[in-house]
């Protein structure tokens, strides 16, 4: 016959006894010791465990519940894995019970009723309403919202009696407001928008009236980018250098600012340009001539120069002008305030940052030899650009405001632009 194992006791010093001990004090109080949950994994999850336990992106709590769990599948006691991990016996007893009876869901830490709140719904609401409105509607002499302004004038409102700015920081957030914040935006003043888009977008997709270009024909995109100064800095500029980034000087001289003149050939990448003391007709017409006495422009079939609406060469005036100088030139304008349509707007954004920024330029002489240099650097390795909006992407934009001119005709109502 098996003996009979005496029962265990703990006293309430901690110590392990039997229950009919005779050293066991008359009084004393005891407890039966609780049985180690047993845990048996699936394979997903012990997949899922392994993944929370020792993932790079795993809060360190779960992290550590994970861990209890899988010392715990290994048949290991609650004081070895409290030793192990440096927990507390409570704590790996309270999560080895959870999820023996919950399973993964009982890992993660129960709702709690937390501190009751300080301030009510309608005062929460309130700040936010007023993050809604400008300052001038208010009186306040802003022009826009920061947290510690709000929360001055939240109290200043009696909304609340005080409040933090980190407090509005985190109302705000709840509903992503962030008046600090601003878009601008313009009207279509164009009522050809959509034609003049069109074909600017046609002919980045060499088409032309419905018929597709030639290889002999080509398509010219053509501005200006004005006052480039030239900035000679006080003291030389460092180069970068270990942990340390390239130092300009804040003080300069002014050495004057000319006009760059540019052309961008869309579909061969080949870049024209010059400086001129100024922009105008004639400046303009400078550039033009670069262009158009060279080959292959010079005997092609049509060269299409896409255009803004600057003064110097606005309107048909300016169409007729072009072409009584050069037959093969056609002038192409794109719509009223639609810049973004001319490609070599997007060669210009590069010379901002890779020739022109920071500015550092002895005199124009040295400006001028820069640009030149960089036009050579590209016309020998550049691409063209990948214009992805077309013709289609242009009506679904239409479409799209037409829809929020309907559902808002509020917005529409201001006077157009000139």
């Amino acid at each position: 016959m098996a003996p009979i194992l005496p029962e265990w006791l703990v006293t309430g010093c901690g110590r392990l006894r039997p229950a009919n001990d005779p050293l066991l004090p008359i009084g004393l109080p005891a407890l039966p010791v609780a049985v180690a949950r047993p845990i048996v994994l699936r394979a997903a999850e012990r997949k899922r465990l392994k993944l929370m336990a020792y993932g790079h992106k795993s809060e360190y709590r779960l992290r550590m519940h994970a861990q209890v769990v899988l010392h715990a599948a290994r048949g290991r006691s609650n004081a070895r894995i409290a030793r192990d991990s440096g927990l507390h016996v409570d704590t790996v007893r309270c999560w080895r019970g959870r999820f023996a009876e919950q399973g993964l869901a009982g890992l993660s830490d129960r709702e709690r009723s937390g501190r009751p709140p300080v301030f009510t719904a309608l005062q929460v609401a309130q700040a936010k309403a007023l993050a809604c409105q400008l300052p001038a509607e208010s009186g306040v002499p802003l022009a826009h919202w920061s947290c510690p302004e709000l929360a001055r004038e939240v109290v200043a409102r009696a909304i609340a009696g005080s409040v933090s700015a980190s407090t509005v920081r985190r109302w705000l957030a709840d509903d992503a407001l962030k008046p600090w914040q601003y878009r601008s935006w313009i009207f279509i003043a164009d009522p050809d928008f959509q034609l003049k888009a069109e074909r600017v977008l046609d002919l980045y997709a060499r088409t032309w009236q419905g018929i597709g270009l030639g290889d002999d024909e080509y398509v010219i995109s053509a501005d200006e980018k004005t006052s480039i100064q030239a900035r000679c800095r006080c003291h030389p500029t460092l180069a970068p250098g270990q942990a340390r980034a390239m130092r300009v000087n804040h003080t300069y001289g002014r050495g004057g600012a000319p006009a760059y003149l540019a052309t961008y050939d869309v579909h061969h990448a080949k870049v024209f340009g010059r400086t001129e003391p100024t922009t105008g007709i004639n400046p303009f017409m400078n550039l033009v001539t670069q262009v158009m006495t060279a080959e292959p422009y010079a005997s092609a079939k049509r060269v299409f120069w896409i255009r803004d609406n600057g003064s110097s060469h606005r309107g048909q005036k300016a169409a007729a002008r072009l072409t009584a100088t050069f037959p093969n030139a056609v002038m192409v304008h794109t719509p009223v305030h639609a810049s973004w349509l001319n490609q070599v707007e997007i060669y210009f954004s590069v010379v901002q940052r890779k020739v022109v920024s920071p500015n550092d330029f002895t005199d124009l002489t040295q400006v001028a030899d820069r640009l030149r240099a960089f036009e050579d650097r590209c016309n020998a390795t550049a691409q063209p650009f990948q214009w992805k909006f077309t013709a289609s992407d242009l009506d679904d934009l239409l479409a799209r405001l037409d829809r929020h001119t309907i559902d808002h005709p509020e917005d529409s109502s201001a006077a157009p632009a000139t």
